[in-house]
């Protein structure tokens, strides 16, 4: 099945390339690659896998075929960077089936879980304020992302009673269609 994996993930202050290859050694195991540079992507326009050094971030534009275990090999990776990474950030992954049912993921990646946790909660605000203006009020657009808000703190006091804080640095959500990255 054909994959696109696409986003930003900014780094911390002294990064190099080799820690950033040693993090994503799964996907590059998996591509049977040792480099990003050799981890090219079907695409010939898209960039695939590169690190800039100048804005400190790893641009991923990446279009594959892969089998099943390449979700679980990504998942790793990412998890892997996370240390590394100054503050959270997106990375989005599409899955084209033959079927057609396409799946579409956001996967987080930070320093923190509660650094992921906040750039969620900002995500989530923004899309909803963004989709809620076309139809309501200042006012009550507010009160919406005031409530989100008030959900995302409760779920995090939750996840810190219950344990449920885990030490990894990445988060996997599943998408609804509508939400497809599109060039």
């Amino acid at each position: 099945m054909e994959v696109h994996v696409h986003g930003n993930v900014f780094l911390g202050r002294g990064v190099r390339l080799s820690q950033i290859e040693h993090a994503l050694k799964p996907w590059l195991e998996y591509l049977d690659v040792e480099t990003l540079a050799e981890a090219a992507s079907l695409e010939r326009e898209e960039p695939g896998i590169q690190f800039d050094t100048r804005e400190r971030t790893v641009n991923i534009c990446w279009t594959g075929e892969v089998g099943r275990n390449f979700h679980a090999q990504l998942t790793e990776a990412l998890q892997a960077l996370g240390p590394l990474t100054e503050y959270a950030s997106e990375v989005e992954v599409t899955y084209y089936p033959e079927n057609g049912e396409d799946e579409f993921f956001q996967m987080f990646v930070g320093p923190t879980q509660e650094a992921i946790h906040e750039f969620r909660r900002q995500c989530v605000a923004e899309d909803i304020s963004a989709l809620l203006a076309r139809h309501l009020g200042k006012a009550e657009v507010e009160q919406v992302t005031a409530l989100v808000n008030q959900l995302f703190d409760q779920d995090w006091a939750t996840r810190k009673i219950t344990g449920e804080h885990s030490t990894s640095t990445s988060t996997v959500i599943p998408l609804h269609p509508r939400n497809k990255h599109l060039h």
